[in-house]
């Protein structure tokens, strides 16, 4: 059983965060029923890391009645994740004031991009505006070329479904003491914001150039902190920071101290990484690993995700399990008394509708009377 176990959360049916965060909810233990739309179903839900451990119940928000079997499923939750643009659950009749007049300890968690008030709240957006005008995406690149998306780890996933999770967390925490809910703003925007709080002390102290990328220690200015290319075309990953780090790279790759001895003058990086660059290729990336990995260079083959499960470390750590036939990341963080664990696989979309329903007070007679009318599926 997870920490979470005996907490209910209701996740209304959306993409990206808001179903990440309800994953990592339920791999911790929380019953996590997700709200599938009437007209959502599809067998894409199968395939859908994120569905894992959750149950499915489909309403039709847009019946009284189908209204109604939400809102008493309500008074039986800790929490809601709510997906949709600002407003959208008020006119929908279940907004944070219907759910938690019905529930006062209620957790009502919203998910948005730009967060529920300001001039953007209600424009669309998407993990690549959300970077955008924090900062993060900017300085992602390499010098001279265009900004690099790093897929949509940090607005969507990192700034928002990491965010979620955290914010749930703390308020389930705080009702425990208070009995009150309440409502969580959470924006993928702040969170992305947050994500850059180290560049901004950087700046701060004048190690960092804000305007420039490929041009300071992490963005791959340093030579020492960068990924190279193989005589097999792989890459590995070196992050020699420290200089006993350091030292130890140069003593591995053969480099000599009138070449790299100057670690941190940035006028040479340029020169320096090409030379760098230049020794990497001699060798395959095996070859590589055989000399450096698990030593203190701070290095790592720079594997696709499909071969990473296959990594030794990943192996013996079990990072990725296999649910259903289809291989994905195990939950995370590990507890040693209550460790989270994935139940099952993806539910189709209202498998688990009577039985939920069932355990909440639903009499047989008033889920058969709610298919009738359409309120259910």
């Amino acid at each position: 059983m997870g920490p979470l176990n005996g907490y209910t959360i209701i996740e209304l049916a959306g993409i990206g965060p808001a179903p990440m965060g309800g994953m990592i909810l339920a791999d911790m233990g929380a019953e996590v029923i997700r709200i599938d739309r009437a007209s959502g179903a599809n067998a894409l839900v199968m395939k859908d890391v994120s569905s894992r451990g959750k149950k499915s119940v489909v309403i039709n928000l847009k019946d009284p009645e189908g209204l109604e079997t939400l809102l008493r499923m309500v008074e039986n939750a800790d929490a809601i994740i709510d997906p949709f643009r600002p407003g959208v659950c008020e006119k929908l009749g279940i907004g944070p004031d219907v759910c938690l007049q019905r529930n006062p300890k209620l957790i009502f968690a919203r998910m948005t991009g730009w967060g529920q008030e300001g001039p953007l709240a209600n424009a669309a957006g998407h993990d690549i505006n959300y970077i955008s005008i924090t900062g993060a995406l900017y300085a992602m690149g390499r010098k001279g070329e265009k900004p690099v998306p790093p897929l949509n780890l940090v607005g969507d996933m990192g700034g928002g479904g990491m965010l979620l999770v955290n914010g749930v967390l703390a308020a389930l925490l705080e009702t425990a003491n208070s009995g009150k809910g309440q409502v969580i703003d959470v924006a993928m925007v702040d969170g992305a914001a947050q994500l850059m709080w180290m560049f901004h002390g950087f700046d701060a102290i004048g190690m960092w150039d804000a305007k420039q990328r490929e041009a300071n220690m992490l963005d791959g200015g340093a030579h020492f902190y960068d990924a190279y290319e193989c005589a097999d075309g792989e890459y590995v990953s070196v992050g020699s920071i420290e200089p006993q780090f350091y030292a130890l790279l140069k003593d591995l790759a053969g480099l000599s101290e009138e070449d790299f001895g100057d670690q941190n003058n940035q006028s040479k990086w340029s020169e320096m990484k090409e030379k760098l660059a230049a020794v990497f290729k001699q060798k395959t990336q095996a070859q590589w690993c055989e000399i450096m990995e698990g030593t203190d260079v701070c290095f790592a083959p720079v594997l696709n995700f499909v071969d990473a499960p296959q990594h030794p470390a990943n192996v013996a750590r079990d990072t990725y399990i296999e649910v259903d036939g289809l291989t994905q990341p195990a939950p995370a963080p590990r507890f040693s008394r209550t460790p989270g664990q994935v139940k099952h696989g993806g539910h189709d979309p209202g498998q688990d509708t009577d039985a939920v329903l069932a355990a909440m007070g639903f009499a047989e007679q008033e889920i058969a009377a709610l298919k009738n009318v359409g309120a259910i599926v």
